[in-house]
C-alpha cells in the first residue's frame, strides 16, 4: 500500500533553537531524520511506496534522499577504494515528491496528491513526526475486514495534567490524571479509502472535515494502541527521544529485532 506523508508544516513549536528552516521531520533522532523513523517502520512491513506532502522546508527532505548516504545507518566493507554494503535501508524503497503549498492545511495536501495514488482503493496516511510499534498489519486488517471509510490510530492522551471535579459549592469532589480518564487522543496513524476524498473540502481538514464527516455517518474506525507512541511535537520531546535512542532505548525500531 502507498504511504502519504504529510511533512510541509511549519513546527513552530520544534523550531526553537534550530537553524533556518529545517522542516519538523527533518529533526534528528540518533543519526537520522524523524520522517526517515517513520518511513523505515512502514518500510518494515513491506510499505515502500511513499508520497511525501511537501511544503515549508522541502528543500532539507529533497537534499536528504537525493544526498542519501546507506553507511550512516548500515554497516559496509571498503575494498580497494569501494564500499560494498552489508545491508541497505531504501534500495527498494519509491519516493514521490509533490509541493503541496506552504500553508495548506492538511486536508488540502492530500487532496493534492491524490492523483499519485494510482486509484488505489487503500492507502496508509502519517504526519510523519509519530512514533510508534503499533501492530500495523493488524490495523490494516481489522480495517479492510470493514466497509469504513477510514481508520485512526487513537491512544491514551499523553498529557500530564489532571482532570479535577469541582461540586457547585466549590468543593474538589475528585482529581484523576487525564491518561487515566476514558478519553482518546488522535495518534497520527491512518488507514484511508478514496471515500475520505468525497468528505474534505477546498483547503480543508483531514480529521476536522474528513474524519469528521465519516465520524457522523458511522464510517470512522479507531484501533487503540496503548503500547509504545511518541510525539514530537516540541524540542523537549525530540530531545527526550533522541536520549533515549543514544541509550539504546528504540521500541519504535522494530526492524532492529525483527518484530
Amino acid at each position: 500500500m502507498k504511504v502519504v506523508l504529510f511533512c510541509g508544516g511549519y513546527g513552530t513549536r520544534m523550531r526553537s533553537g534550530t537553524p533556518g528552516d529545517v522542516p519538523k521531520p527533518m529533526q534528528l533522532v540518533g543519526p537520522r531524520p524523524l520522517i526517515w523513523h517513520v518511513m523505515r517502520y512502514y518500510a518494515h512491513f513491506g510499505h515502500t511506496e511513499f508520497v511525501l506532502c511537501l511544503g515549508y522546508g522541502a528543500q532539507h527532505i529533497k537534499d536528504f534522499f537525493l544526498d542519501y548516504r546507506e553507511t550512516t545507518s548500515n554497516d559496509f566493507v571498503l575494498r580497494s577504494g569501494r564500499v560494498e554494503l552489508l545491508s541497505t535501508d531504501i534500495s527498494d524503497w519509491s519516493i514521490t515528491f509533490v509541493q503541496t503549498g506552504i500553508d495548506s492545511p492538511i486536508g488540502e495536501r492530500l487532496r493534492r496528491v491524490r492523483d499519485y495514488l494510482d486509484g488505489d482503493e487503500m492507502f496508509l496516511a502519517n504526519y510523519a513526526d509519530v512514533l510508534t510499534d503499533a501492530p500495523l498489519p493488524e490495523i490494516i486488517d481489522r480495517f479492510a475486514a470493514s466497509d469504513a471509510g477510514a481508520s485512526m490510530l487513537v491512544v491514551p492522551p499523553p498529557a500530564t495534567f489532571h482532570a479535577i471535579e469541582v461540586s457547585d459549592s466549590g468543593e474538589v469532589e475528585g482529581i484523576t490524571p487525564i491518561s487515566e480518564m476514558p478519553l482518546w487522543a488522535n495518534g497520527g496513524y491512518f488507514v484511508l479509502r478514496q471515500e475520505v476524498f468525497d468528505h474534505i473540502p477546498e483547503n480543508g481538514d483531514l480529521v476536522a472535515d474528513g474524519c469528521a464527516e465519516l465520524a457522523k455517518r458511522g464510517r470512522l474506525m479507531a484501533y487503540r494502541h496503548r503500547g509504545y507512541w511518541k510525539p514530537t511535537d516540541t524540542v523537549k520531546e525530540r530531545i527526550a527521544l533522541d536520549e533515549a535512542y543514544s541509550r539504546g532505548e528504540r521500541p519504535w525500531a522494530l526492524w532492529e529485532r525483527g518484530a
